[in-house]
């Protein structure tokens, strides 16, 4: 898509997934499937995937799928929803665009959390917030975390996009998740304030959604462009605008 819309793409691999073993999930099974009126909160497909992956290992899949039917279902944004529905398991409750946390939180805003058992199926990270707020609401939450978002096993790609980016040699920069900031950020050591100063100066810096623009912004970087609703394509559309923008505004300059 980056070449169709004129421009030259430098893949730079900044994350890796690293499945992870699960010795808590037949105890939160047994807890879903015996109380009342159990809660899951599921926040992304490859969670989900991963989830029943090791299940199936672990001769566990058809326990899961019973626990999963009886319990009310919370997803946040389409692909973890995708994953159960490819299971033919229900979605009780969908999240709001843009998907974020603070649309997880507003999803069960108002259940009943007291004393409620509650399993969070984790992304890459904990999220430690949503824990929190479930908690604080008296939520006996189990938290599950199928894979671990870990730095790449050669992160010599991210090296270079940092060199490249402080010497002026890349133009554009579209980030399509807050771990790769993160790892980006590590991976700079003494270079980070002049890659903050070249994403924010020289570089047209992009991230596909609002959780992505706070991890730039946390690190001192106003990303340019970010993408609404928060897709890949739609990003790169955004990116390639104001690539042409800057173009008009500055005839020698050459964006791409």
């Amino acid at each position: 898509m980056v070449r169709r819309l004129g421009g030259e793409p430098m893949s730079v691999p900044a994350v890796r997934e690293v499945v992870q073993p699960l010795p808590d999930l037949e105890d939160v099974i047994v807890r879903l499937a015996s109380a009342p009126d159990p809660l899951v909160v599921c926040l992304t497909g490859a969670g989900v995937h991963a989830l029943f992956a090791y299940a199936v290992g672990q001769g566990l899949e058809p326990a899961l799928t019973r626990a999963l039917a009886g319990a009310t279902t919370v997803c946040r944004g389409p692909k973890p929803a995708g994953a159960l529905g490819a299971r033919a398991l229900p979605v009780s409750i969908r999240a709001a665009a843009p998907f974020t946390t603070g649309e997880v939180i507003d999803a069960v805003a108002l259940l009943a959390l007291q004393g409620r058992v509650v399993a969070v199926v984790h992304h890459g990270e904990r999220n430690a917030a949503l824990v929190d707020y479930l908690r604080a609401r008296g939520a006996d939450v189990r938290e599950l975390m199928p894979y671990e978002w870990r730095m790449p096993e050669n992160p010599a790609p991210l090296d270079r996009l940092v060199e490249l980016a402080v010497a002026g040699g890349v133009d554009a920069v579209a980030f399509t998740s807050q771990v790769q900031v993160k790892h980006l950020w590590e991976r700079a050591g003494s270079n980070r304030t002049a890659l903050r100063d070249a994403l924010n100066r020289r570089v047209l810096t992009g991230a596909v959604g609002p959780t992505c623009a706070a991890a730039l912004a946390a690190n001192g970087v106003e990303p340019a462009v970010v993408a609404s609703p928060p897709k890949l394509n739609v990003l790169l559309l955004a990116l390639a605008d104001a690539c042409e923008r800057m173009r008009a505004a500055h005839p020698l300059a050459d964006p791409t």
